[in-house]
């Protein structure tokens, strides 16, 4: 997801709700990418290809384009409610993101808020395609 040449990337302030931990992302980089870069430690970690769904996160607030995600993991009606994987999602404005699915409980359990990271390492590869334009609605 290339910028213009000669333009600074903006960067924007992602929140993450389970956790309270913010960082910021540029629109170039995935949000789960830029976090691993900063050591945050809120969004599980998988295998970052858009294949497994340990990432997967749902969008609060915020523009955001997405690219290719397995759909076993991401259905149309998870997008639809804006349930997404942070390795697949780049931010077009500062975005308020929850951590959703089977990892979400390990993010708020005592074990997790003393410090306690995880990470799972798989190799899949699903390809890359554009990303499209998403951007939560008011009913969300």
């Amino acid at each position: 997801m290339p910028l213009p040449t000669g333009e600074p990337a903006p960067r924007y302030v992602m929140c993450l709700v389970n956790t309270g931990e913010r960082f910021n992302a540029r629109p170039d980089m995935s949000v789960l990418h830029a976090m691993e870069q900063l050591r945050c430690r809120g969004i599980p970690v998988g295998c970052r290809n858009g294949g497994c769904g340990v990432c997967k996160v749902e969008v609060l607030a915020g523009a955001y384009e997405t690219a290719k995600m397995n759909r076993a993991v991401v259905s149309e009606e998870d997008e639809a409610r804006h349930q997404v994987l942070a390795c697949r999602l780049y931010p077009r404005s500062e975005l308020q993101l929850r951590v959703v699915g089977k990892m979400a409980r390990a993010l708020e359990s005592p074990v997790r808020r003393g410090g306690v990271s995880f990470g799972f390492d798989f190799s899949f590869d699903f390809g890359v395609s554009a990303p499209k334009g998403n951007q939560p609605t008011e009913e969300t």
